[in-house]
């Protein structure tokens, strides 16, 4: 059970979806993850559901038929005020690589120069926080990761470019994120992670998920080089581990 206020309404006729407060707290997306994995291990088990967790929402999909939307919101309201009993999903904690060269950090010395410390600083500041994934989008697979620290907050680019390179590491306002593919893009370029964030060809296409944890290190051109070719043939390791264990 839980108490934060929540609004429930249809999300077009397969779809409900479950709002929280507006608000950018890790206790409400906890409070999320929790309820979620609560129905999908209580109340609504079974592979014709899918729920896409999100900063303050969920959405629930069923993939066969309609919902009744009046009927299954009395329902969705009294799981809610239920006493929650189920194990928790992992989050994991992952260490991805990032290279900071002015190859590929296209906008860093603009970063420091705007934010008024060095291009070192921002590297620093940037490498020592851990950042949590609130959501997925606007590309497969684009990590929108909060906790920036309030030193690097700096707003999207007033022209947003063309293409931004796949892997490209960008800063938005609270945020920071990785593009997982060539587009067009507005935030802050500052490196590039040599780590690829989507790969359809896997089962998981994505592999980090609403609710985990991010930190970047930093390395050098030859050792993001080497991660391209291992990444290529299938042998790079992922560094990850337990974060609520």
């Amino acid at each position: 059970m839980s108490g934060f206020p929540i609004s429930i309404r249809p999300f077009g006729a397969h779809a409900i979806l479950i709002e929280w407060p507006k608000r950018v707290e890790e206790t409400i997306l906890t409070d999320i993850l929790n309820f979620t994995d609560y129905l999908k291990n209580v109340c609504l088990q079974g592979e014709h559901w899918e729920m896409v967790p999100a900063y303050n929402s969920v959405t629930l999909i069923h993939r066969d038929r309609p919902i009744d939307f009046n009927s299954f919101k009395e329902k969705l309201s009294q799981w809610y005020n239920d006493e929650w009993s189920v194990t928790q999903t992992k989050r994991f904690l992952w260490r991805l690589p990032v290279c900071y060269d002015e190859e590929f950090g296209i906008d860093l010395p603009l970063v420091a120069k705007n934010l008024h410390i060095s291009e070192e600083e921002v590297v620093r500041l940037h490498t020592s926080h851990t950042y949590t994934l609130y959501g997925i989008g606007f590309l497969p697979g684009f990590m929108y990761l909060g906790g920036l620290p309030e030193a690097l907050e700096i707003p999207r680019k007033s022209q947003p470019r063309a293409k931004v390179i796949q892997g490209s590491v960008g800063l938005a306002g609270k945020q920071t994120g990785i593009y997982p593919q060539d587009s067009p893009g507005g935030w802050n370029i500052i490196g590039n992670c040599s780590v690829r964030m989507f790969d359809p060809r896997k089962e998981e296409p994505c592999f980090i998920n609403v609710g985990d944890k991010v930190q970047f290190y930093p390395i050098e051109k030859a050792e993001y080089d080497l991660h391209k070719i291992e990444g290529e043939v299938g042998i790079y390791k992922l560094d990850k581990s337990v974060w609520n264990a």
